[in-house]
């Protein structure tokens, strides 16, 4: 029994410490400031934290962050702020030294001694500020893109002094009375802090998941636990408050714009505001996307934690021996059992079970078998290259066709009901057969689309509309997912139909297999087809 209870999680309370004592002695060591004229501890720190701010903003925006990057931001930082004589390249030099001496330790990790006075005895505490991974720059510069940890977050984000639960709370209560009182500026930072919380919440969600997959013992329960508890108290009411929240934003930003259409009458103040609320309603719609992805994450995270400890469980019922101990001693004193090895040796070429159609197997690209035969395919325009040419254009076309009615089915289905399941499909189409070859035109069809609908996951049509106005690209002769969706929607808008904005794909945890039979292929064969329940998700948009 432990004397004194306030001493209980002081390893938990020593990282945080840790995460100052570290970088305080990683920089106090360091001769190098004074190259670049920061000769004081203030300076240094000042220029520091400076830096991890940046690697924040554009850790959260999602967008590279480059050695070129952070050393422009400090170049304008010295400009404005610092005045020290240091030219551009000593500006990018002095972020590399912050970002892989002070930050990183040169690569070498670095951990911090947290006494565990429950089991009397020093816990080796890792800390990490900064990580990177490597990031291609137009498709071809191969170049090492930084961002900050978990730690380096709860490093900015750890003064307040509050419990991690209630930082969002705390926030969101906050972020409320600036609205209230129409301190705009204000609310700005709290939107953020309360969108810098979520995407926190996703990144622990992400790394627990990792850590499950590579060991599962690993991963204690008190941790599975937490984490439980934490993403409730992020995703309980927080959809529901945000809408709200973003609702009134908006009504806020048309009343302005209603009033004053011409934007150069109003006043300063007025602009101001009014450009202060563009961005809340844009973080707003961040953070209602952040909780669904914390939503979906912390229903995989339950089903890959579920998975991975029946799987250990099963692996304990199996029965294991020593080949030494067990078989080669054995026959060592009884040589007559070389006889009947054929009794230890029977199980190890029992007939594997029978195959059966796998639909992943089937789907996996073929571009080299593909590619090969449309080469052999080339190799016969020896006689009439134009008509040849004619006839594959139709062909494609036709082929066009069966692609763009299957996607057309299940937008309509989408139109009609907003939510739908693979399996409702399949269940409703059993005595329809015109719409079962609109959904199925054949069996290659219908796995391609499925699997580009899998692969995007999430489809934004606002964010795909921008991307096609702002860059010309070559007309596809085959399927694009994207291309024809646009297409589909555009046709319905043109007929009065309300817009989509975004289409959510995802399988369903645990559900059965959905089978369509008697479905023909291309060579008019008839097969089945098995594929994973999915369910499709319609978001509209704002009237």
């Amino acid at each position: 029994m432990m004397q004194y209870e306030f001493l209980k999680q002081f390893p938990k309370r020593m990282k945080n410490v840790g995460l100052y004592t570290l970088l305080f002695g990683n920089s106090s060591q360091k001769t190098t400031w004074r190259q670049y004229g920061f000769d004081s501890m203030d300076e240094q720190f000042n220029m520091i934290f400076a830096v991890m701010l940046y690697l924040m903003e554009q850790s959260l925006k999602e967008e590279n962050c480059v050695m070129d990057d952070i050393g422009a931001y400090i170049d304008t930082l010295n400009t404005t702020a610092f005045g020290k004589p240091l030219s551009y390249e000593d500006c990018r030099k002095l972020g590399d030294f912050i970002v892989n001496v002070i930050l990183s330790n040169d690569g070498r990790p670095m951990y911090f001694q947290g006494y565990d006075f429950e089991k009397l005895e020093y816990q080796r505490i890792n800390i990490s500020y900064v990580a990177n991974r490597i990031v291609y720059l137009d498709t071809e510069v191969k170049r090492t893109s930084y961002y900050l940890t978990n730690d380096g977050y709860n490093l900015l984000l750890g003064t307040l002094e509050i419990e991690s639960n209630m930082k969002l709370t705390i926030h969101e209560m906050i972020f409320k009375m600036h609205l209230e009182k129409q301190s705009y500026d204000k609310a700005v930072d709290e939107v953020k802090n309360v969108f810098n919380l979520m995407r926190i919440q996703l990144q622990k969600i992400q790394e627990a998941m990792g850590r499950i997959r590579r060991n599962a013992l690993n991963y204690s329960v008190m941790d599975y636990q937490q984490i439980l508890e934490e993403n409730m108290d992020t995703i309980r009411d927080t959809r529901k408050q945000f809408v709200e929240y973003r609702d009134m934003v908006t009504a806020r930003v048309s009343d302005l714009e209603e009033e004053h259409i011409n934007v150069q009458k109003l006043n300063e103040k007025e602009e101001e505001n009014l450009g202060n609320l563009r961005v809340i309603e844009s973080y707003l719609n961040r953070v209602i996307d952040e909780h669904q992805k914390i939503l979906n994450n912390h229903l995989d995270l339950k089903a890959l934690y579920t998975k991975e400890l029946e799987e250990l469980s099963q692996m304990s019922l199996i029965r294991r021996f020593s080949l030494r101990s067990e078989l080669f001693d054995r026959i060592l004193e009884h040589p007559r059992g070389l006889s009947r090895m054929d009794i230890f040796f029977r199980p190890m070429f029992l007939q594997g079970p029978d195959k059966i159609y796998h639909l992943n197997k089937a789907l996996e690209p073929q571009q080299a078998v593909r590619k090969k035969v449309e080469e052999d395919s080339g190799e016969q325009i020896d006689f009439d290259e134009e008509q040849w040419q004619k006839e594959q254009e139709q062909m494609r076309a036709k082929k066009l066709e069966k692609y763009k009615s299957c996607l057309g089915y299940l937008l309509g289905r989408l139109f009609a009901a907003d939510q739908f399941t693979l399996s409702e499909c399949a269940e409703e189409l059993l005595h329809e057969d015109e719409n079962r070859r609109r959904l199925i035109p054949n069996v290659e069809i219908f796995k391609e689309v499925m699997v580009e609908l899998i692969k995007s996951q999430e489809i934004d049509i606002p964010a795909l509309k921008k991307e096609r106005s702002e860059f010309i690209q070559e007309v596809s002769g085959g399927f694009q997912l994207n291309e024809m969706l646009l297409n589909l929607l555009e046709e319905r808008e043109t007929a009065g139909e309300t817009g989509i904005r975004k289409i959510y794909v995802c399988r369903i945890e645990g559900a059965e297999a959905v089978v369509f039979k008697n479905v023909g292929d291309e060579q008019g064969n008839q097969k089945t087809i098995r594929c994973s329940d999915l369910i499709f998700r319609a978001e509209y948009e704002l009237q």
